[in-house]
């Protein structure tokens, strides 16, 4: 059985107490970075065999660990932050335990994108999640179809490409377009700047600016 674990996005305490009995008593735990889970594993007292599984390595180790899976292991699968297949890897070995009919499931818990998106004040009634813009192919045409999308959109951003992507999103919505940037989320230093794009670009380009970020952008209309 493979169990897909949302891990905090900051605080080490949002996290379910069904999620730490279960990574308690699975047989392995994949994670995208080990020394990374390895502080909540800690954190919580859990001792348990763990071994990566991120992007550069998930086609290689597909076949063994579904082999593993299907011969009666149980194992849980942690991203770095969040829930395991939001922009983060787990559709390939997902998949594949389907194909299997290995047991998959997903516990409820920690995503970045939800509490940016409902402390937006932007409407949620209906939105959509585009997650990762493209860096260069493809990014103007991604962009240009969104253009008239009349749903909020919720992205996430590195720190370091933060202010270019809202200059890119001023030239395409509009300067006035209303929009909140998430940064930080659960820590001492969350922030959310709400404003236009052209306030939100100003607010942040003079700063460093740290911590993971979730952009929502308005709807047209």
């Amino acid at each position: 059985m493979l169990y897909l674990v949302p891990s905090p996005i900051g605080n080490l305490a949002d996290i379910t107490f069904r999620a730490i009995d279960v990574l308690k008593n699975v047989d392995l735990i994949l994670a995208e970075d080990t020394r990374t889970s390895a502080v909540l594993l800690n954190h919580y007292q859990i001792q348990k065999p763990i071994t990566p599984y991120h992007q550069h390595n998930e086609h290689k180790v597909l076949a063994h660990l579904t082999e593993q899976l299907a011969g009666g292991k149980t194992m849980a699968l942690l991203t770095d932050a969040g829930t395991p297949g939001i922009s983060d890897p787990a559709f390939l070995l997902v998949r594949e335990c389907i194909k299997q009919n290995i047991t998959v499931e997903c516990l409820p818990g920690a995503t970045a994108f939800v509490p940016a998106l409902v402390n937006s004040g932007l409407p949620i009634n209906n939105f959509c999640f585009e997650g990762f813009l493209p860096l260069k192919k493809g990014r103007q045409t991604f962009l240009k179809k969104l253009v008239s999308e009349e749903r909020t959109m919720v992205f996430y951003e590195s720190p370091m490409r933060l202010v270019k992507t809202l200059h890119d999103l001023m030239e395409y919505f509009g300067a006035d377009r209303q929009c909140c940037v998430s940064r930080e989320l659960t820590k001492k230093f969350e922030e959310n700047k709400r404003g236009s794009l052209q306030e939100v670009y100003d607010h942040f380009n003079d700063k460093t600016v740290k911590g993971e970020i979730v952009i929502v952008i308005a709807g047209l209309g």
